[in-house]
């Protein structure tokens, strides 16, 4: 049977439009990252953006949408068009914190979200003032059971990663402090050293450069061993708080429902970003560790 003149025409009109669904990415892609600029989230989204835009071959635009624990943000990204040109430097609070506390989350991380690849691990540092009367996290402690609910605490904000330790810190030290959230480290540190705030739960890239300027104190660190920044400084674990360990992770997401020859192409991008020395030479520097390419391939999804 010959083909009709309508269905000579349609194939036509289909090529094209095969053609534009295999190219990808068509345009200049947008990176949200739901934190503050100068935040830990910030610097990781915009060092795999540099590295992902020499990959794909499209500049990768980084915005940040702070609010509501990152929740504004993953949002932002739930609701865009799935075709992988709109992407969310996700983490704990909006991925696995924010479900978790909030009765009416406006996205469903299962269905409105896709993963990507993972990109790296902190941890957090609980930290005072340099002339804070606590030297020590057994002197906070003790001072924290005198004064119950008198004692504020900076975090990067409510359902993040650092409120969530701080609520576990709180629950197994038997201390009762006052939770202050902020819109990321970068605004709780400098609230810190003002005297706003007496002592922060924070992300180590923002804390390590005041504790070695000698503005701050480090209490503690919050990873299962010492971290390389600060290798002198005790753990929780350590310090008499066993089990008690936790930090951020950062996570490459898209749309739900975005096309999975997409989806490959980021996470191929990403593993090369992954594996640019450059790129692991500056995570090193702020304090994340990086997972390998096989184990970014295989664990798109975000660790629970």
């Amino acid at each position: 049977m010959y083909p009709t003149r309508r269905l000579l025409l349609a194939a036509g009109l289909g090529l094209p439009s095969l053609a534009r669904a295999q190219a990808f990415p068509e345009r200049p892609l947008r990176l949200i990252v739901p934190f503050a600029a100068g935040t830990s989230s910030d610097i990781q989204g915009r060092l795999a953006a540099a590295r992902m835009a020499e990959k794909l071959g499209q500049p990768v635009i980084v915005e940040n949408r702070a609010g509501g624990g990152g929740t504004v943000g993953a949002d932002a990204v739930a609701k865009a068009r799935p075709d992988g040109h709109t992407l969310l430097l996700g983490s704990n609070g909006p991925l696995t914190v924010n479900p978790v506390l909030q009765s009416r989350l406006p996205y469903d991380v299962e269905t409105d979200l896709a993963p990507v690849a993972l990109l790296s691990r902190s941890p957090l540092t609980l930290t005072v003032k340099a002339d804070s009367p606590h030297r020590s996290l057994s002197e906070f402690i003790a001072a924290a059971k005198a004064r119950p609910g008198e004692i504020t605490i900076g975090s990067s904000g409510q359902g993040s990663a650092t409120h969530f330790l701080i609520e576990q810190f709180m629950a197994q030290a038997g201390i009762r402090l006052i939770h202050v959230p902020y819109r990321g480290s970068s605004q709780s540190v400098p609230d810190l050293i003002a005297g706003n705030v007496q002592v922060v739960m924070g992300e180590i890239s923002t804390v390590v450069p005041t504790w070695r300027g000698g503005l701050t104190r480090i209490l503690a660190t919050t990873g299962p061993t010492r971290s390389p920044l600060a290798p002198d400084i005790p753990t929780l674990i350590e310090q008499e708080l066993p089990g008690l360990s936790g930090g951020s992770w950062a996570a490459l997401m898209t749309t739900g429902g975005t096309p999975a020859a997409a989806i490959t192409a980021l996470n191929a991008a990403a593993l090369a970003a992954l594996a640019d020395p450059s790129y692991q030479a500056r995570q090193t520097e702020v304090g994340r560790s990086f997972p390998s390419r096989r184990y970014a391939r295989r664990r798109a999804s975000p660790p629970g």
